[in-house]
């Protein structure tokens, strides 16, 4: 079964927070892709993550506009955490779709404290990421830990977020990965919060057991020196 962001059809912000390495940029640029081939409303895409210098989605933005998505983000010098600006006012826009890619922690997750009226409403879909093969999403104890701090500097409220699942290592990633993910994510949030559903890279999704409802995927960051791990 494929999954859809839009869990209903007044939604037209997406805010993507999780652990660091998660993998929330690439699958917030999937659904950029997604939303600008799709041609309905112009695409904003903000990349807000202030704390890492590799694996960012800035590092899209000329494939990304291309495609006729608009990129926002902050030239850094030296990494300084600068916030780029404009969030505010195209999240009021009903016409357009804006996606945000947060930092992977709280200091990243602090970011965006300022726009939590914005994102508590319901034209706003808010996901974490979950990625069993992170370290700090292992466990249940694990999760609520990052949770607790993204959520305390955020002020987004818990209710909210959506949780979706991403079992993968990157490029090195089998089949096999997936269904190991998916069956440890399933484990550690069953008793606690629904899983909507799991990013899978499409060539990986086919043939998955039907009752997995999947998102599938396209790697977009990938980097030369990962061509050996592949």
């Amino acid at each position: 079964m494929i999954a859809d962001f839009r869990y209903n059809d007044t939604v037209t912000n997406f805010v993507f927070i999780g652990e660091a390495g998660c993998g929330k940029s690439e699958i917030a640029s999937n659904l950029a892709y997604q939303l600008a081939a799709e041609g309905k409303k112009p695409v904003h895409f903000f990349d807000l993550d202030m704390t890492k210098p590799l694996f960012r989605s800035r590092d899209l933005a000329k494939p990304m506009e291309d495609a006729g998505i608009i990129v926002h983000f902050e030239e850094q010098f030296m990494d300084a955490p600068t916030l780029v600006g404009g969030v505010r006012p195209l999240m009021i826009d009903q016409d357009c779709y804006v996606v945000l890619d947060i930092g992977g922690d709280y200091i990243g997750a602090r970011s965006i404290g300022g726009f939590a009226p914005l994102i508590n409403r319901d034209n706003t879909a808010a996901y974490y990421v979950v990625n069993s093969y992170r370290p700090w999403s292992a466990t249940i104890d694990h999760i609520d830990g990052v949770l607790s701090q993204v959520l305390g500097v955020s002020h987004i409220q818990l209710a909210k977020l959506r949780f979706i699942g991403n079992p993968n290592l990157g490029i090195r990633t089998v089949k096999e990965d997936v269904l190991k993910g998916i069956e440890e994510t399933r484990a550690i949030l069953e008793d606690a919060v629904p899983v909507d559903f799991f990013c899978v890279r499409k060539e990986l999704a086919e043939g998955l057991p039907e009752d997995i409802k999947i998102y599938p995927i396209d790697l977009y960051l990938t980097y030369f020196w990962e061509d050996d791990l592949a």
